[in-house]
């Protein structure tokens, strides 16, 4: 019986010390909320060639929830509001958008092209989402601030 006892307590032992020394994964970064549109990037050999600030009264915003994105946007200097709506997913650095929608305008530029591919940047608050050439190079990015 001690034997048993001695055995129990040992393997016991055994399971709390690894579960104490398994950390668990890091949790990835989310999306999940309300984006307004604070800047524009240009980029030059990967370098940021300049940033663009908005023009007053330009607002872009950008909801995702539960795997869906909509986004819409109004820029006094164009009459036609645009929005669009469709799924999301992301990875560790990359942010694959499925568009399945939007204003009429929008839908003509699109064409046939419904996924956009996107290097992911997040921080606390900010996130970026830059458009990569077919030779991997960075062209152009958005960048967003948290606001829910």
């Amino acid at each position: 019986m001690k034997k048993y006892v001695g055995l129990l307590l040992l393997a016991v032992a055994f399971i709390t010390s690894a579960a104490m020394s398994t950390r668990a994964p890091e949790a990835m970064h989310s999306l999940e909320g309300t984006w307004e549109l604070q800047s524009f990037c240009n980029f030059s050999s990967d370098d940021v060639a300049d940033t663009v600030k908005l023009v007053d009264g330009y607002r872009q915003v950008k909801m995702y929830y539960g795997g869906k994105v909509m986004w819409s946007r109004t820029d006094p200097n164009d009459t036609i509001g645009r929005f669009g709506y469709g799924s999301y997913r992301i990875t560790q650095d990359e942010l694959i958008e499925t568009i399945e929608y939007g204003d009429y305008y929008f839908m003509q530029a699109l064409d046939t092209i419904r996924e956009f591919r996107f290097e992911l940047i997040v921080g606390d608050n900010t996130y970026s989402q830059i458009t990569i050439d077919e030779d991997g190079n960075r062209t152009f990015s958005e960048n967003y601030r948290r606001v829910d």
